[in-house]
Order: structure tokens, then sequence, then C-alpha cells
């Protein structure tokens, strides 16, 4: 996982069957399947860090990121579409920033907007699952530890 990138890990977590579901959703194949979904990661990992920029919600932010460094690490299979069971603050973080991000995603690429929304919410519960398991991996790191690379904005 050390030389992946957060949208790999997440695609690796989605899976083929995954994301041939949302292909279908799409209306699409595969690869432009995939090229939404990391559209989306990019969008929604984008507005993960511009949150915790934020003085308004860093704190909500931070807390969200403690939680799921402290928490034990995931069952595997966790990703499934029907979503986590509880999920916690960063649950809560992810699914008010996959609106924006869905917005964005959906501007850049010229599919509709409740479509990319559709997406973006079978997205959540799998991107949440990649946070808990490299905040599991890199306990005591920050966001940027768990997201790895630049910041997008």
């Amino acid at each position: 996982m050390s030389d992946e990138s957060f949208q790999d890990d997440v695609l690796n977590e989605l899976g083929d069957d995954r994301l041939q579901e949302i292909a279908g959703l799409l209306g699409t194949d595969p690869a432009e399947a995939r090229q939404l979904v990391g559209s989306s990661v990019t969008e929604l990992s984008g507005e993960l860090r511009s949150a915790a920029a934020e003085p308004a919600s860093a704190d909500e932010v931070r807390a969200a990121v403690t939680e799921v460094s402290t928490a034990e690490p995931p069952l595997q299979g966790v990703a499934a579409f029907g979503g986590l069971v509880g999920g916690g603050l960063m649950a809560g973080v992810l699914g008010k920033l996959a609106r924006p991000a869905a917005d964005a995603v959906a501007r850049k690429t010229g599919i509709p907007a409740p479509t990319v929304h559709r997406a973006v919410e079978l997205l959540v519960p799998v991107v949440l699952a990649v946070i808990t398991k490299r905040a599991a991996t890199k306990k005591g790191g920050g966001l940027g530890d768990i997201l790895g690379g630049t910041q997008k904005r």
C-alpha cells in the first residue's frame, strides 16, 4: 500500500465488480467509470483537505481523523455498497463533502449531476474504508499522511 496512491487504494478496495456496477449506473464501460471514480476521489479528498483548513470545520475533521486513527482496523470487505454500519465522525464528514465533490465532477465531465451524486454516494463507504485502513498503518499521522500526495487546492 505504501507506493500506491490514495486513488489506487480506493480503486483496489472498490474492485472490478463494483466498478462494473458504477459503469452500469453511468451507462458506460469500466474504463470511463474508472476515470469518474478517479475524479471523484480527487475531488472528495480535496474537499476533505479544504474542510481541514477552514476554521469552521477544522475541529470536526481533526476529530474524525483522530477517531479513525485510534479505531480498530476495519473488517475485510467492509466497503460493501450497503454502506458502513455506524461509520463515526469520518462518515459524517465525508457525507457532507460528497455533494460538493459530485457537483464539481459533474461540471468537469458533463455527466448529469444526479448520476454523479449517486456514484459518489456509492464511493463514500469505500473511501471511508481506505481512510480507516491507511490511518491504522500510519498511527499518529494527520490527514496529509492518510491521504498522501500533495494538497489539491
